[in-house]
């Protein structure tokens, strides 16, 4: 076998970060901590619904459940079982531009769950799995259909990058999922889930060595495929929407703009911005709608993608509050620059690095970054290195990234109650009082 290996030692930790590759395209990455008491070990797959054809929406999402029937040999139940008697937390999902498959399990038990994960990842893709499965798919998206914040983030998506495959939804739609067989998912699954557009990455505990062993023991004869990604040209376009629901009593407003990707050093700058703004208590848009009781929620987040992103501000209020509400986010979003003080800077990158480092005190954190950054193309950045990056941001880098990224909303999408369902409400509201003074009267008489 041909396999390529290099060790980059992080001084500051002393956990080694190893990568190596077989000859079939599979890469191997992990960071090496002898003195973890776990291990946590995952696939990575560089497809979403972002590189899915259109007609086949939501089967990278479908697919996911699929891995988790089984393959020739082993089923569902008896992938379940094997994951449970070795105490393995296993789980998936996937993203607009990921999927990822991983567990968290002792040290002693990695070789037997990188065994499981393997051979899910070559499912067997049953016609009957699949049939049954498709039911369950579509419940999920019915399901999601009743959340207001997810259809308007959905709705918010697509608006804001119209022509653009980052519009896909992940689950799909009713139409295309109902419309999917089970050959056009193996194609799918045969282009894109391929030794060469899929990283094996480890954190903790871990004997790199012999797990580099084992990865060309069971996956050496995966094929490579040559899988490409589509880039094309984003321009976005002003867009403003509104939804009224029946199974909401409140308002949801959601900003959207342009922001740098996630491959852009300028994403550093891009979120200590929204942490600022609506990073949590202490934020500018905390004291401004939440304390003051104007609305139950507002935040502000920065979401890199491959080639592109974009910033968001949400709120949640009354519907009778909108107005007020979107103009308080945007009169925000305006003098955020103006307004930034050394202080806003000190702490928002403080609660950034803390939050950096907390995350990643588990293996699980660790394998986590490792593989988002392998799937976004990104350099492989220790995570103090990492840190050390947030912690030298100035505020001049600050209005740079809104000199190049105006913090100007172009997509507004507003969810509000249905008004048949407000007045039937009220009906029925008025109803129960006449009924209730009635039964009162006549038992007054």
């Amino acid at each position: 076998m041909t396999i390529t290996s290099t060790t980059r030692t992080t001084p500051a930790t002393e956990n080694p970060h190893r990568t190596a590759r077989l000859a079939n395209g599979l890469e191997i990455q992990a960071e090496v901590d002898p003195l973890a008491h776990t291990a946590a070990i995952g696939f990575f797959v560089r497809t979403g619904s972002r590189d899915e054809p259109a007609s086949i929406m939501g089967v990278s999402h479908f697919l996911e459940h699929m891995m988790f029937k089984g393959s020739d040999r082993r089923g569902a139940e008896q992938v379940n079982r094997d994951f449970d008697e070795l105490g393995a937390n296993h789980n998936a999902f996937t993203t607009n531009e990921l999927t990822a498959y991983h567990a968290h399990v002792l040290p002693e038990r990695t070789g037997a769950v990188l065994e499981i994960l393997a051979d899910i990842l070559r499912p067997a893709l049953r016609e009957k799995d699949f049939d049954e499965e498709k039911g369950v798919i579509l419940e999920e998206i019915a399901m999601y259909a009743d959340q207001p914040f997810w259809v308007g983030y959905e709705t918010m998506m697509e608006h804001l990058y119209a022509d653009h495959p980052l519009a896909h939804r992940v689950l799909g739609t009713t139409g295309t999922v109902s419309a999917l067989t089970r050959d056009q998912m193996a194609e799918y699954f045969a282009a894109r889930y391929s030794s060469d557009n899929t990283v094996l990455v480890a954190a903790g505990n871990i004997d790199f060595d012999a797990l580099v062993r084992d990865a060309e023991r069971l996956c050496g004869h995966w094929k490579p495929s040559q899988p490409v990604r589509e880039h094309p040209v984003w321009k976005p376009r002003a867009a403003d929407a509104v939804l009224r629901l029946k199974n909401t009593a409140r308002a949801y407003i959601l900003l959207s703009m342009p922001a740098p990707s996630i491959q852009d050093d300028r994403r550093y700058s891009a979120g200590i911005l929204m942490h600022v703004l609506g990073g949590g208590d202490g934020s500018r848009l905390h004291w401004a709608l939440v304390e003051t009781g104007l609305a139950e929620e507002a935040s502000a987040t920065y979401d890199g993608h491959d080639g592109t992103g974009d910033s968001t501000v949400f709120a949640v209020c009354d519907a009778d509050k909108v107005d007020e509400i979107e103009g308080v986010l945007r009169r925000e979003l305006a003098s955020l620059v103006d307004s930034l003080e050394e202080d806003d800077l000190l702490r928002a990158r403080s609660r950034i690095a803390t939050g950096a480092a907390a995350a990643s005190e588990r293996p699980n954190g660790r394998m986590f970054r490792l593989g988002t950054l392998w799937g976004y193309g990104a350099e492989y950045v220790p995570l103090e290195d990492e840190v050390e990056r947030i912690s030298r941001v100035t505020l001049d880098d600050l209005r740079g990234c809104v000199a190049a990224y105006p913090l100007v909303p172009t997509v507004r999408v507003v969810v509000l109650p249905d008004e048949s369902a407000e007045e039937s409400a009220e009906e029925s509201a008025e109803a129960a009082t006449n009924e209730a003074t009635n039964e009162a009267t006549n038992e007054a008489n």
